[in-house]
């Protein structure tokens, strides 16, 4: 180690360190104010998501400096045997109180106490005893954006299994420009409960992206899901997609540094395109090791609703590389990899194992582009495909891989297992 890296070194943790512990009374941080409950056979669950500025002030310490986020959870328990809380649920590589506490402490006796004891007075208890609450924090990796909460708590005899979804207030996400809604009225919606007319009115949707003015045609429209959109978001979340921020200075400037740095940003901008003359309802990416890699996605929410399910309609690409454009409000964009099937296949491999696919199917698209006839996007990138848009139906987990169905369109799902 070089005497500039030690010395930064030692900066880091002596800054650690010296960071002022104070925390507020749980009481007076409002973070209760958007809690969501459910309700099971036996348990009611509740949930909050603080954000960055209340968990500071319940902690006393920046926990987001660290990627730490709590999640507070109460769990009632109105059965008979005692119930357990799994939080591996919530988050595999969730924190102990301990562990996060240290980050805070090192070399500091009397703070050590403080700290440590304050992190464990604020974290949940298990068991639940019969006819009792319990309620406290677990603390797992940020998620900016949104973040989806998957609850698991389980008793001799039963198993109960919540979703929840918060979107965070202070992150400014693309999808929270537009007011999904507003986007079609009551006449413009087109309800549907059969698989036939589902496929009838889904290859009848837009083929293509288009620019702002609708007069050039980019990247294929080649994925349908439907469900409800806690399940879509929870489902993305749990397979490590992530919300985009909305392209600003800030966003550009941190999407330019990590291309600079070669480093990876998990919420970079995706520029805007257009479908129903608007630009993407909500878009969700997959970063790489490089901010130069990543699978990116956009979805348009269309006025189909099946058996009372929203429908988007979407476009799915894998980045390969960056480069220089006048062709985008951001001068910069990816290079996208030319087989774009490849990207809408991983990405029904990957919701596979996400616990909420209940079924999927194919129908027709933008039809079949050769590989040695490409087309090309708006940006001047070639792409080929056979012209298929993948359809994905989404319920709430858990659901195994054994469950999944593929689509008969003539009679509806058939218990087929995915290949």
């Amino acid at each position: 180690m070089t005497i500039d890296r030690f010395a930064t070194a030692v900066f880091v943790v002596a800054a650690a360190g010296c960071q002022t512990f104070d925390p507020v009374p749980l009481e007076e941080v409002p973070f209760l104010e958007r809690v969501k409950t459910r309700e099971g056979v036996e348990v009611v669950v509740k949930v909050a998501v603080p954000t960055a500025e209340q968990a500071e002030a319940i902690y006393g310490v920046d926990l987001a400096s660290k990627g730490v986020q709590p999640v507070w959870v109460e769990v009632e328990n109105r059965g008979d045997l005692p119930y357990w809380f799994l939080p591996t649920v919530l988050d595999p590589q969730y924190f102990l109180p301990s562990e996060a506490a240290y980050a805070y402490h090192r070399g500091k006796e009397s703070r050590r106490e403080a700290i440590e004891g304050h992190f464990e007075d604020l974290a949940f208890s298990n068991p639940v005893p019969p006819q009792a609450r319990v309620g406290g924090f677990v603390l797992v990796n940020q998620d900016q954006g949104y973040k989806a909460v998957d609850i698991d708590v389980v008793s001799a005899e039963n198993a109960e299994s919540f979703v929840f979804v918060f979107v965070d207030p202070t992150f400014a996400a693309d999808f929270q420009q537009v007011d999904l809604g507003g986007l079609w009225t009551q006449d413009q919606v087109i309800a549907i409960d059969d698989a036939r007319t589902l496929r009838t009115e889904l290859e009848r949707l837009p083929q293509c992206t288009t620019n702002k003015k609708g007069t050039a045609e980019g990247d294929p429209l080649n994925l349908v899901v439907i469900g409800k959109r806690e399940e879509i978001f929870t489902a993305l979340v749990r397979r490590g997609w992530h919300a985009t921020e909305s392209i600003s200075w800030g966003s550009i400037g941190r999407t330019l540094g990590s291309f600079f740095t070669g480093s990876r940003y998990r919420y970079s901008p995706i520029s805007p395109l257009y479908v129903y003359g608007r630009h993407q309802d909500f878009s969700a990416q997959r970063a790489r090791s490089t901010i130069n890699e990543r699978n990116h996605m956009r979805f348009w929410l269309t006025p189909i609703r099946y058996q009372d399910k929203e429908v988007w309609v979407g476009q799915i690409s894998r980045d390969i590389g960056v480069k220089f454009t006048f062709k985008s409000p951001t001068i910069s964009t990816h290079v996208i990899d030319p087989d774009v099937d490849e990207a809408r296949r991983h990405f029904l491999e990957d919701m596979a194992y996400s616990q909420s696919l209940e079924a999927f199917g194919l129908v027709a698209g933008v039809g079949p582009i050769a590989r040695d006839d490409p087309r090309e996007n708006l940006v001047g990138d070639p792409f080929f495909t056979d012209g298929k848009r993948a359809v994905l139906i989404f319920e709430p987990r858990p659901n195994s891989l054994d469950m999944i169905s593929q689509i008969d369109w003539t009679a509806g799902i058939q218990a087929e297992d995915l290949p």
